[in-house]
């Protein structure tokens, strides 16, 4: 198991690039701690399978330096980093069983007979492959080869680290959520550094204690599923998080008051001492759907927005609502009970749950001590 640090990484494809769009990923600098279960999320083409690939040694960077345990490892080839990795897609030896398939790390590194056997057999439990340790790998399933490949990178005591690359991918859905699960309760058991790279906001949540979000090469935020949830650092972490995502409304400042259309939205004390402070004209407010409230009570209609109501979603427990607030489109979830039609509404936008975002970065937050 080993801490790993990122120092100044970034990375090219390119020999010569001349500016930070030819980076695949752009320079950052994380920390990921011993033990750890960890994600990395974002949509195809943020950069995440490239700093996997960085981690595990299979890539080296343009720049910066990768340490385990403070040990700078760059020039380290992935055997001599110890470094377990499975791939999108199962990796076994299909002429050998499943049990020499699980056995091979261990016999590379020359251990007794009588420990291997114990170990393959306590991973195979785990993974629950013990039915199938006489059967050939190729004679298996997707699902099963891939149960392998990740029973293979769990039979190592002395891994660093174990890294996942969106292994779910073959999997069938109605067995994702039991793996996921399996991951997370191997974790909490074998206490290994995990890293787990996923475009599935789900699958991380389910898998990861944090969650590093990524775009356009950049960690955008680093926190719990929770706090991406609440307060999302950047406006593409809001969109990708959640569903249906955030709600975002472009809004101008204009002399002490938070302007879209022809209506105004009433903002903290934080949030107004951040507009005055910068000269952005790139602002907008972003609320979740979820948060988003029929302006019932006194207080409500005191601060209500007006928008017009234009489709409804039922979802039996709750529904969907599309509305139209001037020109700006946003999603509201009405829960069970409460009562919304098409036409005319009144909503509001409660204080603590409306964020206030500057060049698509958060703003006017306290910060907690």
């Amino acid at each position: 198991m080993a801490e790993i640090v990122l120092n100044n990484l970034a990375h090219s494809y390119l020999p010569n690039p001349e500016s930070e769009q030819e980076f695949a990923l752009r320079e950052l600098t994380h920390r990921w701690k011993q033990g750890g279960a960890y994600a990395l999320l974002g949509p195809s083409g943020c950069g995440k399978s490239t700093l996997l690939n960085i981690i595990s040694g299979l890539l080296q960077p343009s720049q910066g330096q990768v340490l385990f345990d403070g040990n700078e490892v760059n020039e380290l080839s992935p055997k001599e980093r110890n470094i377990a990795q499975v791939f999108q897609f199962p990796v076994v030896y299909g002429g050998m069983t499943v049990f020499d398939n699980l056995a091979f790390p261990l016999r590379n590194i020359k251990a007794p007979k009588a420990q291997i056997k114990q170990k393959v057999q306590e991973v195979a439990e785990l993974m629950e492959l013990t039915d199938v340790l006489k059967k050939k790998a190729n004679n298996l399933s997707a699902d099963q080869k891939q149960k392998i490949s990740m029973a293979r990178g769990l039979v190592r005591e002395d891994v660093s680290a174990i890294l996942f690359d969106e292994p779910l991918t073959v999997i069938d859905p109605h067995l994702k959520w039991k793996l996921r699960r399996k991951l997370k309760q191997i974790h909490e058991q074998l206490n290994i550094t995990m890293l787990y790279v996923t475009h599935d906001q789900l699958e991380a949540a389910t898998f990861a204690d944090e969650i590093a979000v990524m775009y356009q090469g950049k960690i955008v935020q680093f926190g719990t599923p929770q706090s991406l949830f609440e307060k999302p650092n950047h406006t593409f972490v809001g969109y990708f998080i959640g569903s249906p995502g955030m709600n975002f409304i472009p809004v101008s400042w204009e002399q002490g008051e938070c302007r879209f259309g022809n209506q105004t939205v009433t903002l903290t004390e934080q949030q107004e001492a951040a507009l005055n402070a910068t000269p952005s004209t790139n602002l907008k407010i972003g609320i979740r759907p979820e948060f988003v409230q029929l302006a019932t009570s006194q207080e409500r209609i005191e601060h209500s927005l007006q928008a017009e109501c234009i489709h409804i979603e039922d979802y039996g427990t709750y529904s969907l609502a599309t509305l139209m607030l001037d020109e700006h489109k946003i999603i509201m979830r009405v829960e069970e009970g409460e009562r919304i039609a098409i036409g005319h509404v009144s909503i509001h936008f409660p204080n603590e749950s409306l964020k206030l975002y500057i060049d698509e970065y958060l703003a006017g937050e306290v910060v907690s001590e």
